[in-house]
């Protein structure tokens, strides 16, 4: 299945015999609560997901974004309407993280019918709407492993054997800044692949071959023994998942990412760019 989807096939599935469940997951990365923009406006139907409380455990040593206890994010599924067989769009204010997060989320819980709005609600053209929804309850029941996960020391081992990504700026990579962890740099190891590269000026995804390109040239192959992604806490990281899978690959996450990684003082950080 196609993990994204665009705004006019959207609005025919909206219009058809068995719509999607909406998501509507807009967040910024330090930036204000995304609630009054959905109570502002959002795509009829759709059901504000909360990412910081509902996609992510309590910030601490698991990093700043956390996997989410899997019954409590079953519950707020649930709640939002998400049954195993509906299908289900996520999408955010454009930029792709949050709902990339939820599709990740979804699918490694056993959710086989996720996808995401790709351009997000920037390139939604159809009407809005004020009045929240009340879907009725859903059925769906997580069943976490479906994708592959990393905890810290098997990211290291992936960056020694097989290919792990950092969809972090290039900046923080090379560890010339850090405006959020406690120190910048990289696991050693990992190559630069900026999320900002998946995308075109518009924030849609580009061509799966285009994609596919990309992560070759980055080492990644059907012959590659793994492949890895990891960012600053696990959210873009899902949207070089997304990237990966759009282009036909199925990498492991590394959830805990820099923000679990950096706070280990006993963890080892590279800094300047990849060799070669």
């Amino acid at each position: 299945m196609n993990p994204i989807v665009s705004a006019t096939d959207l609005a025919s599935e909206l219009a058809g015999s068995r719509p999607p469940v909406l998501l509507d997951i807009r967040w910024q990365l330090g930036g204000p609560h995304g609630r009054p923009d959905y109570e502002a406006g959002h795509i009829p139907g759709a059901v504000f997901v909360d990412l910081d409380a509902e996609l992510a455990g309590p910030p601490g040593d698991g990093g700043r974004h956390p996997l989410p206890d899997p019954e409590a994010f079953g519950a707020a599924m649930r709640r939002a309407g998400v049954s195993a067989g509906s299908p289900v769009v996520a999408y955010d204010g454009g930029q792709g993280w949050a709902a990339a997060r939820a599709w990740w989320l979804l699918r490694w819980t056993g959710h086989t019918d996720v996808r995401v709005l790709d351009g997000g609600l920037a390139a939604w053209t159809g009407p809005l709407e004020t009045e929240t929804p009340t879907p009725a309850e859903g059925t769906f029941t997580p069943a976490p492993g479906v994708l592959p996960l990393l905890d810290a020391d098997a990211a290291a081992a992936l960056a020694r054997s097989g290919i792990l990504l950092d969809a972090r700026a290039a900046e923080r990579y090379r560890g010339d800044v850090e405006p959020i962890d406690r120190v910048g740099g990289h696991i050693p190891g990992a190559i630069s692949a900026p999320t900002t590269e998946n995308v075109d000026q518009e924030g849609h995804f580009l061509p799966p071959g285009e994609l596919a390109a990309r992560f070759t040239k980055l080492g990644v192959s059907e012959t590659t023994p793994e492949v890895g992604v990891y960012c600053g806490s696990g959210v873009s990281g899902a949207h070089e998942a997304l990237a990966l899978a759009i282009a036909g690959f199925t990498p492991a996450l590394y959830a805990g990412s820099w923000s679990q990684w950096s706070r280990d003082e006993s963890r080892p950080v590279a800094t300047g760019p990849q060799p070669g």
